[in-house]
C-alpha cells in the first residue's frame, strides 16, 4: 500500500503483536503508512523484546506492558499512555489466550479454571479497555477487536476460544451502545483462517486452513496486507458511520452454507 494521509494528525495504541505475522502488526503497520503515531502494549517481557525493531520500524517509541489477566493493569496502561499523549483516536484489541491442551478433542471437556481466564483475556479485557480509553477520546474515536468465524459455528478444536470470541462479539453490540453517544465507535474485524502465532495454538489448523482456503468463494484466505487494510478501514473516518459490526475478510467463507466438491 502507498504511503498516504488518510490517519495523519491520528494517535492510536495496538495491542497485542505477537510478531510480523501478527494481524495486529498489519493493521499498526497500515494505519502508520496512512500517517498514524502509534504506540503499542505488550503482555509480557519475551512480547516487548520481539516487538522492538518493529515499533522502531514505524517510527514508534511508546510500548507499555500490560498484561490483562491482571486486575489494574488496563487501567495502569492507559494512565502510562496518557502522561505521552493526551488523547488518542483508536484502539486495536488483539488480545486472547486460552490453554493450548483444551483447543482440541470436545469443549464440554473444558475446565472451570481455563473458561475463567479465556474469557477475561479474550473477552472481558475488551470491555476494560473501553472503558479506560474512553476518558482518551473526548472528541470520539474507534474501537477495534478481533474475532474468527468460530465465534458463530463450530469449529474443530475452537472450543472455549469460540465460546469466548462469542461473548466478545456481543460486547461489541453493547459497547457500540453505551459509547455512540460520545461519537466512539465499536466493531469487531473476523479474519479467515491465517498463519498466526495464535492460528498456530489450534489442534488440526493446518485442516482448517486447507479447508477454507478450497471453500472461500474468493478460493483462498486472506493476506496480511488485506486485514491490515481493513483494519485501517475501520479505524478511520472511511468507516465514521459504522458501528456494533462484525466484519469478515475472510474470502467470503462466512457466505458458505453447503461447500460444493473440489
Amino acid at each position: 500500500m502507498q504511503p498516504g494521509t488518510l490517519l495523519a494528525g491520528k494517535r492510536g495504541l495496538v495491542m497485542g503483536v505477537a510478531n510480523d505475522k501478527s494481524i495486529a502488526w498489519g493493521i499498526a503497520e497500515a494505519a502508520a503508512k496512512q500517517g498514524a503515531k502509534i504506540a503499542f502494549s505488550y503482555q509480557m517481557e519475551g512480547f516487548g523484546k520481539r516487538l522492538v525493531p518493529l515499533a522502531e520500524s514505524i517510527g514508534s517509541n511508546i510500548m507499555i506492558e500490560c498484561d490483562v489477566a491482571k486486575e489494574g493493569a488496563v487501567d495502569r496502561c492507559f494512565a502510562e499512555l496518557a502522561t505521552r499523549w493526551p488523547t488518542i483516536d483508536f484502539v486495536v484489541h488483539a488480545l486472547a489466550f486460552s490453554d493450548k491442551n483444551e483447543l482440541k478433542g470436545a469443549y464440554m471437556d473444558t475446565s472451570r479454571e481455563n473458561f475463567e481466564n479465556t474469557m477475561m483475556v479474550s473477552a472481558y479485557s475488551f470491555t476494560e479497555v473501553a472503558r479506560a480509553a474512553r476518558d482518551m477520546m473526548p472528541d470520539g474515536g474507534a474501537l477495534v477487536t478481533l474475532s474468527f468465524l468460530g465465534a458463530q459455528r463450530s469449529t474443530p478444536n475452537y472450543n472455549v476460544m469460540g465460546v469466548a470470541k462469542a461473548a466478545l462479539e456481543a460486547s461489541v453490540r453493547y459497547l457500540a451502545v453505551d459509547l455512540g453517544g460520545q461519537n466512539i465507535r465499536v466493531n469487531a474485524l473476523s479474519a479467515g483462517p491465517m498463519r498466526t502465532l495464535a492460528g498456530a495454538a489450534i489442534t488440526g489448523a493446518r485442516h482448517i486452513f486447507r479447508h477454507a482456503e478450497h471453500h472461500a468463494p474468493l478460493k483462498r484466505n486472506p493476506g496480511l496486507d488485506e486485514v491490515g487494510r481493513t483494519g485501517l478501514y475501520l479505524v478511520s473516518d472511511l468507516s465514521s458511520g459504522v458501528t456494533g459490526e462484525v466484519h469478515f475478510v475472510d474470502g467470503g467463507y462466512n457466505s458458505v452454507g453447503i461447500p460444493g466438491e473440489f
